[in-house]
């Protein structure tokens, strides 16, 4: 069933290229680069992505680097993975993201550096403790597909 959002988006800066959907075929949306930025490697900046958001209520926006962020410029975000909330709603509650320079780069305006979905909340979690799972065992997350 496809589900419908509204999402509200305040362009702080004219250039910006207005938000659409990567390629108009994935659910990911793409954020560029509100600044031109220089970086030197090992630098950390918050760099802007020029725009503020009025998320819909029950809803939270991801944001990840683009796959080619790091091969085309040199860069990592220093926390892999955003969260925004509905809280974040303010006309200067601008998007940025952290980013660390692994090597010296040029970043201009409108360069596509993150993307990002809107995903309902989770449901309410409620935890329940066990002595045991009853299930198979498979290593432990980040063990398994050695070459």
């Amino acid at each position: 069933m496809q589900v419908e959002a509204k999402l509200k988006i305040k362009y702080h800066v004219k250039e910006l290229e207005k938000l659409r959907y990567i390629d108009g075929k994935s659910d990911w949306i793409d954020l560029r680069v509100a600044e031109n930025v220089s970086m030197k490697q090992g630098e950390y900046r918050l760099i802007s992505m020029g725009i503020s958001v009025e998320i819909p209520k029950g809803y939270e926006m991801l944001i990840v680097p683009r796959s080619s962020a790091y091969k085309n410029f040199g860069i990592l975000q220093t926390n892999a993975m955003g969260v925004v909330d509905e809280s974040f709603c303010g006309d200067n509650d601008i998007i940025h993201m952290p980013i660390l320079a692994m090597r010296d780069t040029e970043i201009h305006i409108n360069d596509r550096i993150g993307q990002f979905r809107l995903m309902p909340h989770q449901p309410e979690v409620h935890f329940i403790e066990v002595d045991h799972l009853d299930n198979e065992d498979r290593g432990g997350f980040g063990t398994t597909g050695k070459a």
